[in-house]
């Protein structure tokens, strides 16, 4: 909380702003801070509130210990002050009752006759107030369930009463109900009971996740996989990562341990590793941990019990190791439940769900299926799910008829009537169906090198694509299609165009050549009789899409009119003709230009009605689009949130369709940079993995490895070395990079990023070989000094860290030497100065002269960026340098000359103002002086009188913080005097 509430208003506001963050430790750390500020103000209504919303947080954090706590002291409140609360307040104080029973039940050092206790204490309160006793009744149903015990008679007492207001919603209760049935082992009874909350009709803060997570194996036992697997790629997503819905989680891991689905569960664990060390719950835990031991169980059955899973932090785990440790815990809890409740019913639910077999070999979960034997270290998380593809034809002329039917509508089902259609050409002795409605087989033919044309045009292969369509249309006119062949020959003129351009003027280059393309479309066109208005549409929108990517090579405000003209035309041929997917084209395109014209809002506005025509009149795969192309848009604008949610459901409506339909490698790239805009790095993090894997897949493996490289980068910015380590140790490991296939640039980010986290881990022996082998090779890049000028100044660091100063030097002067191609000056400063620091402290006065002098090159850099009027992002240089001076001398124990050199270093920091950095840099050269000159130099009073001096100018800026080591080392010289 930057700055605390001053006002009951203020905090009413900090209130509600936090209520909108997920709960999580940021929402709890948060509204704790905030009933500390409530109990500052005289009146208890805002501490009421507080202390509600901290309730809230405890409650959905999975911190079932705290939230009783709080209720105490809000039961406390009401009890002396009643009048303080008013119909809402009061309706959610009877309503928390509630919680505490669930928090108190999750709890196995709670004794069960306080438990009961507490029930008793809920009916009497509910009483007395004149309340319903139905949420009562629930409470002990609950109660009896779990402790295994007389829970007929309990569901009854509960089930047969009339709802009130304070009951649980009626998505909470329909849960209930289903729970009762499946216990009873009454699958389809269950089933018939969540159908509501399957289904969407009802719905609250934990629902329908969590009876998504229960009825998962009943839909399975009842021969319903596919509505299983949809409700699981949909429940997942509700309750991953989320302390409070652990359990939900355990569940769904099972779920894929007994359908075939092994290594997306291990995908699964690996992405919920948190939850190990987050859940406090007991119950939850357990829940957790039996449906992780499934899944375990079952890897090691399979004969993995050697692979890697994520498990606990501190250590790294195998399935055998975990499945151990897990089994261990989880018959710990189990036993204290059983202990406390008097039953079995916690260990007898807990190996019923342990001795489950396998309900299904294999059910296909995600585009990318894996086996065990697929599984590599650290694997990333896996990549969205679609639904069921649509039957294909086992008819082969309607097969062929279907595929160009849905071609024609550039409907994505369209490439599996290809691909099914390529694999039975394929096969020696494949015989044409001689069916005039299928036309000859070098029909067919070009049928498919068209798509073929497409798909490598999608992966940036623009030369084949090429070659591919100008085949393909070859073999039209052989087969007498000649407006296919025009229509083919027409995309072999854009694909053309479209070939990256380079050099300096590149760019216009490339203009000019989507100007001749346009004019060759143009011609086509005109020349081309007896067009079908698909041909025909296809023909008009390709004419837009070339100026559309003209105006965005050149960005010229001239090339703006020209696409709105093409788009209108198109657009009135597809209205006038009833083809939706040309009209959502045009629109598309019509909005694509005022973004790339820097008319945002008036993109946002196109794009709205887009979506609402597409909701009316389809078609379906374009919403996905749509919505991706505003969540870019609201990017632009600077709304990350908006961005977010648009790019979310994008997303989530493209897992409908088949992956290479709409870009979902794009979108989670897009989702990436939202994340990060909002402060999200881990789920930036997550997005950019699979969004690498889906260009992996796809057949985009520079794509893939640069994102994966920015991946790697932000894992470790976060601090998730391991992660960062093994993600790439498994890239570093593929055919190709061993290979020396891949672009030797990428494969040397990719090792820079990996000696960078071997150094963060403390490997430095590893780190330091790696670095200097990157330091060899980059010397030999004479297109790019810089980067070989930062490798080579990062090289010389950790040489000076282990020890090998004249290595150090070595390296600390190539890294110079390319500096002067191409200057570093930050990178250079802070290379040189940590040099200096090492040496003198390692080798005090015995270093100080080799110390000093990467000291004077230090002065030199600083020199060249002075006069080059550079500005450093970080710290000044020359203030830096100065402190850097008085530290290095001070090592050396050239006292005199230290103190100088700090008191230069002060003289050109300033005095300090409120950027706390800037205070804190100035406090910390203040704090050296006064050791210098009061302790090694026997010169308190001056260095007190310094000391207190700048105690008080930065007590009354308020940097509290930077006064403390100053406060201490005063202290120290008043006992020492």
């Amino acid at each position: 909380m930057p700055t605390a509430p001053q006002t009951t208003d203020e905090l009413y506001r900090a209130l509600q702003e936090n209520d909108r963050r997920p709960y999580g430790r940021t929402r709890t750390v948060t509204a704790e801070e905030l009933v500390d500020v409530a109990e500052q103000f005289a009146e208890p209504v805002p501490l009421v509130h507080a202390l509600l919303e901290l309730q809230e947080a405890y409650t959905y954090g999975s911190e079932p210990r705290k939230s009783p706590v709080v209720f105490a002291r809000l039961l406390t409140l009401f009890d002396e002050q009643p009048d303080v609360f008013d119909e809402r307040l009061r309706h959610m104080l009877f309503w928390r009752f509630k919680w505490v029973a669930n928090a108190l039940v999750a709890l196995p050092e709670i004794p069960l006759a306080s438990l009961r206790q507490w029930l008793t204490e809920m009916r009497d309160r509910y009483e007395k107030a004149g309340l319903g006793l139905q949420p009562y009744y629930g409470q002990a149903y609950r109660l009896a369930a779990h402790v295994g015990e007389d829970t007929e008679p309990a569901f009854e007492l509960w089930a047969g009463r009339s709802r009130t207001r304070l009951s649980d919603c009626e998505a909470c209760e329909i849960c209930e109900r289903g729970l009762y049935h499946l216990a009873a082992g009454d699958d389809e009874r269950a089933l018939r009971t969540w159908e509501p909350v399957l289904a969407g009709k009802e719905s609250c803060q934990e629902e329908p996740a969590r009876s998504v997570s229960y009825a998962l194996l009943p839909l399975l036992r009842t021969g319903r996989s596919d509505r299983a697997r949809e409700l699981h790629l949909a429940g997942y997503r509700a309750c991953r990562r989320n302390p409070s819905m652990s359990g939900e989680v355990g569940r769904h891991l099972e779920f894929c341990a007994l359908t075939g689905n092994e290594a997306r569960g291990l995908e699964l664990l690996a992405e919920n590793r948190s939850l190990f060390d987050e859940v406090d719950s007991p119950l939850d835990l357990l829940g957790f941990l039996t449906g992780v031991e499934v899944l375990l169980q079952r890897v090691e059955f399979l004969g993995h019990g050697d692979l890697p899973a994520a498990g606990y932090a501190g250590r790294t785990w195998t399935v055998a190791g975990l499945r151990a440790e897990v089994r261990d815990r989880a018959d710990d809890l189990a036993a204290r439940f059983d202990a406390r409740n008097g039953t079995t019913a916690h260990t007898d639910r807990r190996r019923a769900r342990l001795d489950r077999a396998p309900l299904l070999d294999a059910l296909e979960l995600t585009l990318r299926a894996r086996g065990l034997d697929d599984v590599a270290p650290a694997a990333p998380a896996p990549a969205p799910t679609v639904r069921t593809a649509a039957a294909v034809p086992e008819s082969l002329p309607e097969l062929i008829v279907r595929a160009r039917e849905l071609d024609e509508q550039a409907h994505p089902e369209a490439a599996a009537c290809w691909a099914r259609l390529r694999a039975l050409v394929a096969v020696p002795g494949y015989a044409h169906p001689d069916d005039p409605a299928v036309g000859p087989l070098v029909r067919l033919r070009a049928d498919l090198l068209a798509d073929e044309a497409s798909r490598a045009a999608e992966k940036d292969e623009f030369d084949a694509s090429v070659a591919l369509y100008e085949e393909a249309a070859s073999l039209y006119d052989e087969a007498g299609a000649p407006q296919q062949a025009a229509l083919t020959r027409a995309r072999a003129v854009l694909t053309a165009a479209e070939r990256p351009a380079e050099g300096a003027d590149g760019a216009e280059a490339k203009a000019a050549l989507l100007t001749d393309a346009h004019a060759a479309l143009v011609r086509l066109h005109e020349q081309t009789p007896g067009l079908a208005p698909y041909q025909e549409a296809r023909l008009l929108r390709l004419r837009v899409t070339a100026l559309g990517l003209r105006l965005q090579t050149s960005g010229s405000e001239e090339h703006v009119a020209p696409v709105f003209a093409e788009a209108d035309v198109l657009l009135d041929f597809a209205t006038r003709h009833d083809i939706a997917g040309q009209v959502s084209g045009a629109l598309m395109l019509r909005a694509s230009t005022y973004a790339l014209s820097g008319d945002l809002p008036a993109a946002v506005e196109q794009i709205d009605a887009l979506l609402g025509r597409l909701k009316e009149h389809g078609p379906a795969w374009h919403v996905p689009r749509t919505l991706g192309l505003r969540g870019r848009v609201q990017l632009g604008l600077r709304d990350a949130q908006a961005a977010h949610a648009d790019l979310t459901e994008s997303l989530r409506l493209a897992a409908d369709w088949p992956s290479d339909a709409i870009d979902t490698a794009r979108l989670h790239g897009d989702l990436a940079q939202a994340s990060m805009h909002l402060g999200r790095p881990d789920e930036a993090l997550r997005h950019l993995t699979r969004s690498a894997e889906l260009e992996l897949r796809h057949g985009s493996r520079t794509e893939a490895f640069c994102t994966y490289s920015n991946a790697a980068r932000l894992s470790l910015d976060l601090g998730r070395v391991e992660d960062c380590i093994a993600l790439l140790d498994s890239l570093l490991a593929e055919p190709d990079v061993v290979a020396g296939e891949l672009d030797d640039r990428l494969v040397a980010q990719l090792r820079l990023t990996r000696a960078r986290a071997l150094h963060a881990g403390e490997d430095l022996k590893a780190a330091t070989a790696e670095f200097a082998a990157l330091a060899a090779e980059s010397a030999g890049w004479d297109d790019d000094p810089g980067s070989h000028a930062m490798i080579a100044a990062e090289t010389a660091v950790l040489l000076a860290e282990s020890g090998e100063f004249g290595r150090a030097r070595e390296a600390a002067d190539q890294a110079l030497a390319a500096h002067a191609e191409a200057p570093r000056y930050e990178q250079l400063s802070n290379c040189l100065r940590e040099l200096a620091r090492l040496q003198a402290q390692q080798q005090g006065r015995e270093g100080l002269r080799d110390a000093l002098a990467f000291l004077a090159d230090a002065g030199r850099v600083a020199d060249e960026a002075r006069a080059a009027g550079y500005e450093a992002r970080g710290r000044s240089l020359d203030p830096a340098l100065a402190y850097e001076h008085g530290r290095v001398n001070a090592y050396g124990q050239e006292f005199e000359t230290a103190l100088t050199a700090l008191d230069e270093a002060l003289t050109l920091l300033g005095e300090p103002g409120p950027d706390e950095e800037h205070a804190a840099e100035w406090a910390e050269c203040v704090r050296l002086a006064g050791v210098v000159e009061g302790l090694y130099l026997e010169r308190p009073a001056p260095a007190l009188n310094r000391l207190d001096a700048a105690l008080s100018r930065l007590t009354a800026l308020g940097h509290t913080d930077e006064t403390e080591p100053l406060t201490s080392l005063a202290a120290r010289l008043r006992d020492e005097g």
